[in-house]
C-alpha cells in the first residue's frame, strides 16, 4: 500500500532477536504477541538489555511459541484514529494526538482530539492511510489504527479491526455514535 512503517520483524529466540537489532539499530522497542494492554513492552537500548529482555519475554507470553516483535524505535509523536467502514466509504470522527512519547501503550497514555499541533499535510496523511488500510483489510465495522510521526511521515505502528478502548470516548466527544453506526454496518 506503499505506507511507511518502522523497520522490524517478529522473531523466535535471542539469537535472532539481537540479529533484527543489530540489522535496523537501537533502541528497538520490543514486545511479545497476543498480549493484552502493552504488557511487557519495553524500549531496549543495547544488546545486554535485549538479552535480559528476552528472558523475561518468554515468561510474559501466553504462549511460549508465540514470537516476539522486534522493531525500530521511532522518537515521534503518536497518533491514533478509529476508522468505521463498510467497504465503499470510511467514517473517520477523529483524530486522537498522544501527549506521552512514542512508546508509552496507548491504555497507558493521554491523548487530545481535536489533535493540537499536526499539519494539515500530517492529517491528510493520516486519513489517506487509515483509507488506504480499511479498503485493503476490507473491514466491515470498527478499525483502530496507531501512527508514529518520523519528521513529516506518518508510519503505521499498529493494526486492529476492531473497536478500540478509544470508541467511547472519541463517540462523547465528537457526537457521532460510532458503536450504533458500526453495528449497522456489521448488519
Amino acid at each position: 500500500l506503499d505506507i511507511p512503517k518502522p523497520a522490524g520483524r517478529a522473531i523466535f529466540g535471542v539469537d535472532a532477536a539481537i540479529q533484527v537489532a543489530k540489522e535496523i539499530g537501537y533502541p528497538v522497542l520490543v514486545r511479545p504477541s497476543y498480549v493484552l494492554g502493552g504488557q511487557a513492552m519495553e524500549i531496549v537500548y543495547t544488546e545486554s538489555e535485549l538479552k535480559q529482555y528476552m528472558k523475561h519475554a518468554v515468561d510474559i507470553s501466553p504462549d511460549p511459541d508465540a514470537p516476539i516483535l522486534v522493531d525500530k524505535y521511532v522518537m515521534g509523536k503518536e497518533v491514533e484514529v478509529d476508522v468505521i467502514a463498510d467497504g465503499v466509504d470510511c467514517v473517520i470522527p477523529g483524530i486522537m494526538e498522544h501527549i506521552e512519547r512514542a512508546g508509552v501503550h496507548s491504555g497507558d497514555s493521554m491523548a487530545v482530539c481535536p489533535p493540537q499541533t499536526l499539519s494539515q499535510d500530517i492529517i491528510d496523511q493520516i486519513i489517506s492511510h487509515a483509507i488506504k488500510l480499511a479498503m485493503a483489510l476490507e473491514v466491515r465495522g470498527l478499525m483502530n489504527i496507531q501512527f508514529v510521526l518520523d519528521d513529516d511521515e506518518v508510519q503505521v505502528i499498529e493494526v486492529n479491526p476492531r473497536a478500540s478502548r478509544t470508541v467511547p470516548f472519541l463517540s462523547k466527544i465528537t457526537g457521532v455514535p460510532m458503536i450504533q453506526i458500526a453495528t449497522n454496518v456489521v448488519l
